[in-house]
């Protein structure tokens, strides 16, 4: 099977850790051992987020005042080629070279236009307290949101429309490559009206980009690994539901949390109505989610449309 897996931010930073070199290796060295088994049997692509990377990135960017930050979009390549780097790296390692894998720098085409650009949601960089929230959105006017009991900043995070080097995947695909790609979501570019590529001043949803390359590579699969046994309705509420399977009409009827499931629901609905599969659940158990022991499955043909645990 041709298959996209995308990495949450868990797999990468868990929250409460440093932000580190060394805890970036080992959590992707785990990640990567996880992976392999698939790995060996599949056309795979790992895509992957950027989130604490990228912002902690633009905080050391505004530490060295003698030049001008750097814009997000070459933060972003900066991410891709950090990350990518030691995922491709971690991978190689876990299948002892069994087989080849390249990290592609990839952009995301997007639209100007799109009102993402007029509200910034994406979570970004570390985690603050209220008065420090406050403090930095004052000094470097930053937009500020609450992410859990913590505060960040947020950017905007506008809607891949493609990806611009999906057939070059594809091909190294055919040709038996691993690929690492859409890292963060792709740098976002825009395309001007002599066809020339710019960038712009956003992060993209890992998921929603992750749908994109999916659909562009006729994926047979797209796999979303998250810290989380199930996607569930009413999560954290004495109400709450756990979705075993679901049919991408009848997860759309559902209301999930905007800043954490929704963009994961939204890429499993987009994937399913283009003829895929998704499965969203538990890195750690991997094998548990492919064999449907674990985790939530969306596809077109469910009867009734949602299927609970326990059923």
């Amino acid at each position: 099977m041709r298959i996209v897996v995308a990495l949450g931010g868990n797999a990468l930073a868990r929250r409460g850790e440093p932000m580190t070199a060394d805890r970036l290796r080992a959590n992707v060295r785990g990640a990567c051992q996880a992976l392999a088994g698939l790995a060996r049997e599949h056309e795979v692509v790992i895509t992957h987020g950027n989130g604490p990377q990228v912002g902690l990135l633009a905080l050391q960017n505004l530490a060295y005042q003698d030049v001008a930050a750097y814009p997000l979009d070459i933060l972003g390549a900066e991410t891709q080629g950090m990350i990518g780097y030691v995922i491709q790296q971690e991978l190689s390692n876990a299948l002892a070279g069994e087989r080849e894998v390249a990290a592609v720098l990839t952009t995301t085409e997007v639209d100007e236009a799109d009102p993402a650009f007029e509200r910034p949601t994406k979570l970004i960089g570390p985690t603050y307290s209220a008065q420090d929230a406050a403090e930095a959105a004052a000094e470097y006017r930053w937009t500020i949101a609450r992410d859990g009991g913590a505060f960040r900043r947020v950017v905007p995070s506008p809607e891949p429309l493609r990806i611009m080097q999906a057939p070059l995947v594809s091909n190294l695909l055919d040709n038996g490559t691993l690929v690492v790609c859409v890292g963060g979501g792709g740098v976002p570019v825009r395309t001007d009206s002599k066809g020339r590529q710019i960038g712009m001043q956003a992060v993209v949803d890992k998921d929603a980009a992750s749908a994109a390359l999916a659909a562009d590579l006729n994926a047979d699969m797209l796999i979303m690994l998250t810290d989380g046994d199930f996607v569930s309705q009413d999560w954290g509420t004495p109400e709450q539901r756990d979705i075993l399977t679901a049919s991408p009409e009848g997860l759309a009827e559902l209301a999930f949390a905007e800043g954490s499931m929704k963009p994961k629901v939204d890429a499993a609905i987009r994937v399913a109505r283009a003829g895929g599969r998704t499965l969203i659940g538990p890195l750690e158990r991997l094998d548990d989610l492919m064999e449907r022991r674990v985790g939530t499955e969306i596809r077109a043909d469910v009867p009734g449309g949602v299927v609970y645990v326990g059923e």
